[in-house]
């Protein structure tokens, strides 16, 4: 469906940064065209997000099947390999890109002392609906004071995000 949709590969991958600064390749159902990172130049001026993160409510970057795919969270399941590969957890902060990683101050890169994950505390407290102050003040916290039972709410709550579609972008 998704190279019907839109021709390209079905999967997108993207280098990003993990625990302790590594790289790796995140895996993810493309949503997105295959020329969106040369049209974001050109949509730079429409960013409603704040901070490093590019968001647009209506980035026309993105797929019929891309945006159901979104809203439905499906386009994250390959980051299962990630998992399996241990580049990754069920649960953590965002794998960041290397260019947020650039502007991270001490404060914020304490994000990188725990692996990245396909969920998170900013995931189910408002997704794109949250500031990146607030998002990035949800992950520190993660990062500080983590426990078994804390990664039960958030999977829990992420079943109920998903299936609500609650800030999905």
């Amino acid at each position: 469906m998704i190279r019907h949709d839109s021709p390209g590969p079905a999967v997108f991958r993207q280098t990003r940064v993990g625990l302790d600064g590594r790289p790796f390749t995140i895996f993810k159902f493309r949503t997105m065209r295959v020329d969106a990172e040369t049209r974001l130049a050109a949509l730079r001026s429409c960013d409603e997000g704040a901070g490093p993160l590019f968001k647009m409510a209506q980035d026309p970057r993105i797929t019929r099947v891309g945006r159901n795919l979104r809203h439905t969270s499906i386009d994250e399941l390959p980051q299962l390999i990630n998992v399996v590969r241990g580049e990754m957890s069920l649960i953590g902060p965002r794998p960041s890109l290397p260019v947020e990683t650039m502007s991270y101050d001490d404060w914020v890169g304490r994000r990188l002392h725990v692996k990245p994950g396909m969920t998170g505390a900013w995931q189910v407290g408002g997704r794109s609906n949250l500031s990146w102050t607030d998002s990035i003040r949800l992950d520190l916290d993660y990062v500080d004071n983590a426990t078994l039972r804390d990664d039960l709410r958030i999977a829990v709550k992420t079943v109920r995000v998903v299936i609500s579609r609650d800030g999905a972008m």
